[in-house]
């Protein structure tokens, strides 16, 4: 079924990678096919801070296309190291809504942890500068990353998404006990994620988001080939009913989580 066969309107794909190949070499389409799905607005994420540039002009290039910056963790070891100074002035750009993506990935790249750990604090620090939601990347790291959460939120709250949520049940509870929120992707609708399907059903449904992570992990019946964000639709009527609700519901819902949670990315749609 073709994402663009039953539109949901409202949908936001609140985590993309737009200035990569796979996608920017075919953006024309790309946008017409998520417009065509229903999808109103996405966040395009730059991963490596000297590239920012490039990703901001694509924002500037398209209605409803919203970007953050930040150094990958698995970047973080051969990326310049971010200052606060830098994300703060980065930052002040009107469709620049979120810090990230940082975080901790022991998957790939745990040779880097430490450096991984100083990044993600600065990118907290960040976050808590700006007001601006960080937006967090885990892989394999679950209690480092509850812990350094939790001892930034409690020197100064701030607000947080778990991008690309594929985690255990501890770093969801630490998430949500934050305030934060869980994003689900297309993982969520692989047959054998069983067990992370309950971890969303049991998340209040108005602390989730859905995202693509596109050009990576379509959802079926895309799965191994290149995502974008019109398939944000395949995921959302895949899993909709894990909180009883229609696909059409479940889209308004994010979007209204969305908006709660990119309070800069509201402001701007309230204001066109």
């Amino acid at each position: 079924m073709s994402p663009d066969a039953f539109p949901l309107p409202g949908l936001v794909d609140s985590h993309c990678h737009l200035d990569f190949a796979d996608l920017v070499d075919d953006l024309p389409g790309v946008m017409a096919r998520a417009r065509a799905a229903g999808v109103e607005r996405m966040v395009t994420i730059c991963t490596r801070l000297r590239q920012e540039p490039r990703v901001r002009a694509l924002a500037e290039a398209h209605d409803g296309v919203f970007y953050a910056a930040g150094t990958h963790p698995m970047s973080a070891a051969e990326e310049p190291m971010a200052t606060v100074d830098d994300l703060v002035r980065i930052a002040a750009h009107p469709l620049m809504v979120g810090i990230g993506e940082t975080g901790l990935d022991y998957h790939y790249s745990a040779d880097s942890a430490e450096v991984q750990k100083t990044s993600l604090r600065i990118h907290i620090e960040a976050a808590q500068e700006t007001g601006l939601p960080l937006i967090i990347h885990a892989r394999d790291a679950d209690e480092d990353m509850a812990r350094l959460l939790s001892d930034g939120y409690l020197i100064k709250p701030y607000a947080c998404v778990m991008h690309c949520f594929s985690s255990g049940e501890g770093l969801a509870r630490a998430a949500l006990d934050l305030g934060f929120y869980l994003s689900v992707s297309g993982i969520a609708a692989f047959p054998k994620s069983g067990e992370l399907r309950d971890i969303f059903r049991h998340a209040p449904v108005d602390r989730v988001l859905v995202e693509t992570d596109s050009p990576y992990l379509a959802p079926p019946p895309h799965r191994g080939k290149r995502n974008e964000p019109a398939y944000v639709a395949h995921t959302a009527r895949a899993v909709a009913h894990l909180w009883d609700m229609t696909p059409e519901e479940f889209a308004q819902a994010t979007s209204r989580n969305f908006d709660r949670l990119f309070t800069k990315a509201a402001r701007a749609r309230a204001a066109a």
